[in-house]
């Protein structure tokens, strides 16, 4: 259909880059916020990277080596990075643990987090999960359609969103959002997790995991007419459902400020 074509899909990604978010994360208060949103984003992630694991690797006992070992290297080559990172001490590191780290330091809940994740590890299911400890709406959108691709998308289709969705994208989306911190003078200590955090997924994201995911998905779409018509729908669908979040955690900070506004004219 021609609202998928590789225009929309620019367009799309353009619209993202553009999202004013990126400049209104300007106080850590504003950043605290942003964070207890993307924390969920951050976790779901590993969720389509272990897919594409299962998908072009051997997980399960017995094992036998993958048909196609290119991709089998490139995706664990990914996973080594994403999982078991080197933190700012050296010592190794999810970037989701990394990303926990930070907000303690700037002094985000992680309270929220820490609780979906406990009912998700009893067997809760992770929509009722989300729902039991009151993400916002937004919040639980973007984690039920990362999800529902994870467990029964193609893998183009996971392929695609994991490329154009994340690793793609993300280079650029924390670039704007390292200007405006930079920009208001928040360059401290209380930050260092988050600034290491961002640094390391430019370099990642743009240097090496971004192209070795690029790789991948042409490969896999190579001659394929009707799937490579599928991984643009995932592609702008994950877009989309980005921008979303975007404008959900925007009018958190809108609403906050006008609360603030109320209590300060009150006080007046």
């Amino acid at each position: 259909m021609p609202e998928y074509d590789s225009d929309h899909l620019c367009s799309l990604r353009a619209a993202l880059l553009d999202h004013p978010i990126y400049t209104h994360v300007a106080c850590v208060a504003d950043l605290r916020r942003f964070m207890e949103d993307h924390v969920f984003a951050v976790w779901d992630f590993m969720s389509l990277l272990k897919r594409l694991q299962q998908d072009m690797t051997c997980v399960t006992v017995p094992w036998f080596p993958a048909d196609d070992t290119k991709a089998a290297r490139l995706i664990n080559d990914i996973v080594i990075g994403e999982e078991t990172d080197v933190g700012p001490d050296g010592s190794y590191v999810s970037h989701l643990a990394l990303y926990l780290r930070a907000m303690r330091d700037i002094g985000a809940s992680t309270r929220q987090f820490e609780k979906f994740r406990s009912l998700v590890l009893v067997g809760v299911p992770v929509e009722v999960a989300l729902a039991r400890i009151g993400a916002p709406l937004h919040v639980q959108a973007f984690v039920a359609h990362t999800m529902t691709l994870a467990n029964s998308g193609s893998t183009e289709e996971v392929l695609a969103a994991f490329f154009h969705g994340r690793e793609d994208v993300i280079p650029e989306m924390f670039r704007r959002l390292l200007d405006t911190l930079y920009g208001a003078g928040h360059n401290n200590d209380r930050l260092r997790y988050f600034i290491y955090y961002i640094d390391r997924h430019i370099e990642l994201d743009g240097d090496d995991h971004g192209p070795k995911g690029r790789e991948l998905l042409e490969d896999l779409l190579a001659n394929s007419p009707h799937r490579e018509e599928r991984a643009r729908r995932a592609a702008c669908s994950s877009i989309k459902a980005r921008i979303e979040l975007w404008n959900g955690t925007l009018s958190r900070f809108r609403d906050s400020r006008g609360g603030e506004r109320s209590v300060e004219s009150q006080a007046a």
